[in-house]
């Protein structure tokens, strides 16, 4: 499950960078000026050339790499409300790099959306996110690792 959720990611990660190509290489031509920030309304406050779409890959492939290092550390302290002994300790390094893996695709999935509806109201001059991105993106990656964490939870239980 962890290496398909990283081939997931990865190949999210590309469909971004490759968004980002076809939009400053294609036929299709960009504006001049593009957004750039977005308010909590949806509304563009902030504007830039098109280039300055390459910040958002590199960001993302940046947070990419902190999470994969990261979630490779091997932790032998969590805080967590159960006791966390020899017994339980790979059920609940596992079950973290699990966690981290999800949210990796998720945090993946989110730029490459933002990436094209930037993209998308650069072009069709409507310049508008929708006001639900982000409290839906909180509740998926609050319900993630509410999800992890009670199967971190149960699983070190169990074997305890």
């Amino acid at each position: 499950m962890r290496k398909t959720l990283e081939i997931l990611a990865l190949t999210i990660l590309a469909i971004l960078y490759w968004i980002t190509y076809a939009a400053l290489n294609g036929a299709e031509r960009l504006p001049d000026r593009i957004p750039t920030h977005f308010d909590i309304s949806g509304q563009p406050n902030a504007w830039g050339p098109p280039g300055f779409l390459w910040f958002l890959p590199a960001v993302a492939a940046g947070l990419y790499m902190l999470l994969t290092v990261l979630g490779s550390i091997r932790y032998r302290r969590y805080n967590l409300p159960i006791a966390v002994t020899e017994a339980n300790l790979p059920s609940i390094q596992e079950q973290t790099i699990r966690m981290v893996a999800w949210i990796k695709c998720e945090m993946l999935c989110l730029f490459a959306y933002l990436q094209s509806s930037i993209i998308q109201s650069a072009r069709d001059g409507t310049f508008r996110l929708s006001p639900l991105l982000i409290p839906v993106f909180l509740v998926v990656i609050f319900s993630t690792v509410g999800w992890r964490l009670t199967a971190i939870i149960r699983g070190a239980k169990a074997r305890a």
